[in-house]
């Protein structure tokens, strides 16, 4: 198969985030500037994004339709003439007539082949036109700032949750827990390791971050500090008691929720290569079809004018009927499946998103879970019925930026099977 310029060629990073902040960073900006779905964002022409390609793709689909009628009304009237031929040739004895009738047929199929080559070229013209459409309108669609906005309020508050000292009766006993670490680090190896692992953790914020080694060390330490308090200490005693449920419970969230970040990671990896591979392939057809970045960004990425972007989305989709004109003139043998792998790049595209939705929705569904499960829990629960509405809302608008199955189903029918 010849070079073609709008031919796709994946690009894959391979940095995937390892620590929960970078994570929740990653989650946002691969929001903001990627790869996930149909956000129906009002415009001031009261068209939706998703209904304002819809229209532009039922244009190119109504006109399709139109040709094609007009083609097999053509090819109908063709073959009855052919079939008239044939008749009056086998029941002509005149030879000259005979071979005058022959050249009527002969040009008849002609036509009618020529008709035929017609409505294949009319067919990838629209197919062509279908896939660019669909890839320019899916930077606007994988945009959702209102999910944006959402999540970094979730993920702000959900890391909270499992910060001991965003509790006030912990604050006001952890004074006297640092003060015992620091009186007797030097006689207990794991309360020396507690004390150097405190200091580095808090140093820069004011946290105790739970989840992995730290975790076990200072219920390890919370517990000798409990056993070296005295009968006369009862209150110290039972509020440190209090304390040390609340840190294994608040150990216990961080450990599921750090089962979830890690299906997270994999998320992450998978939205940034699409990003990327979104780029190429955008960057691709649009040198293709001689628009540039600049030319894009102004004119539709920037563009808030509905009826604005549906007049320069019909310009371009004139030049991609073009460039397939100029395809088949150019390379004869294989413009067909040049312009065949340059629709299921973008086909395949929309694939990936829309099954990266599903794992995005598992995502959120297995937060909603962990909520649930831990939503009667004495020290948590005031802050879970919080997050549990917070992530409520997150769910709304995800319902409302997102449907997988219907993006699934759209993308595999895209294009006009000849």
């Amino acid at each position: 198969m010849s070079n073609h310029p709008i031919k796709i060629q994946s690009i894959a990073r391979k940095c995937i985030p390892e620590k929960r902040v970078v994570l929740i960073r990653s989650f946002l900006g691969i929001l903001i500037c990627c790869s996930l779905a149909a956000h129906a964002q009002q415009t001031d022409s009261g068209y939706s994004e998703k209904s304002l390609r819809e229209k532009v793709l039922t244009d190119i689909q109504e006109g399709l339709d139109r040709k094609t009628k007009s083609i097999d009304s053509t090819v109908a009237k063709l073959d009855e003439k052919v079939t008239d031929l044939d008749r009056s040739i086998k029941e002509t004895s005149n030879a000259g007539e005979k071979a005058e009738k022959l050249l009527e047929r002969v040009q008849a199929l002609e036509d009618k082949q020529r008709a035929l080559e017609q409505n294949e070229l009319n067919v990838f013209q629209a197919n062509y036109q279908s896939a660019v459409v669909n890839l320019l309108y899916m930077d606007r669609e994988i945009k959702p700032v209102a999910l944006f906005r959402s999540s970094k309020e979730f993920f702000e508050m959900l890391s909270d949750l499992t910060n001991p000292v965003s509790y006030d009766d912990f604050n006001s006993w952890y004074e006297g827990f640092h003060s015992y670490v620091e009186k007797n680090k030097d006689k207990k190896a794991t309360l020396d390791v507690l004390s150097k692992m405190l200091d580095a953790s808090s140093a820069a914020v004011n946290e105790v971050p739970l989840g992995g080694p730290i975790t076990s060390l200072f219920i390890s330490g919370m517990g000798d500090y409990i056993q070296s308090l005295g009968k006369k200490q009862r209150d110290l005693r039972e509020k440190s008691q209090k304390m040390f449920l609340l840190v294994t419970r608040l150990g216990q969230f961080a450990h599921d929720k750090g089962d979830i970040e890690q299906d997270w990671i994999l998320i992450t990896k998978e939205l940034d290569d699409l990003h990327h591979h979104y780029a190429s392939l955008l960057d691709l057809n649009l040198k293709a079809l001689s628009i540039s970045d600049a030319e894009f960004n102004e004119k539709f990425t920037h563009e808030n004018d509905a009826d604005k972007r549906y007049s320069y989305i019909t310009d371009v989709r004139r030049k991609a009927a073009s460039l397939v004109v100029s395809q088949k003139s150019s390379i004869p043998k294989d413009w067909k499946e040049n312009i065949y792998y340059s629709q299921m790049d973008v086909q395949s595209l929309k694939l990936r998103f829309g099954n990266i939705t599903f794992r995005l929705e598992e995502y959120i569904n297995k937060y909603q879970e962990l909520l649930k499960s831990y939503s009667k829990d004495p020290c948590m629960a005031e802050k879970i019925a919080v997050l549990e509405k917070k992530l409520a809302e997150l769910r709304d608008i995800f319902d409302n930026a997102f449907s997988p199955l219907e993006y699934i189903n759209s993308a595999t029918r895209m294009y006009k099977v000849i």
